[in-house]
């Protein structure tokens, strides 16, 4: 996933009194120094299950905060095997 806005990530922080320490705990990290490179820009992209327990934590949608990208071949595979499905049902 991909976050959207470095800038809002920080600001619900702050709103929100949460470290960057918590926040990592939250997301299942040992360390805050990707929390860090999220917010400096450094870094864009985290796996889907911390974007999850981030956006949980936050009490946000994740799509308030994260991009979803879905490559092309694996959506195809999901709708031939999905149509195969339904011509052999």
């Amino acid at each position: 996933m991909e976050l959207r806005d470095r800038k809002k990530l920080a600001r619900l922080m702050i709103v929100q009194g949460v470290s960057q320490r918590e926040l990592a705990r939250a997301a299942g990290w040992k360390s805050h120094s990707y929390v860090a490179r999220l917010i400096k820009g450094e870094a864009k992209t985290l796996e889907t299950t911390p974007a999850l327990r981030i956006a949980h934590f936050l009490q946000v949608g994740v799509e308030d905060l994260f991009l979803t990208r879905v490559g092309k071949s694996a959506g195809q595979s999901d709708q031939t095997s999905g149509h195969s499905k339904k011509e052999v049902a």
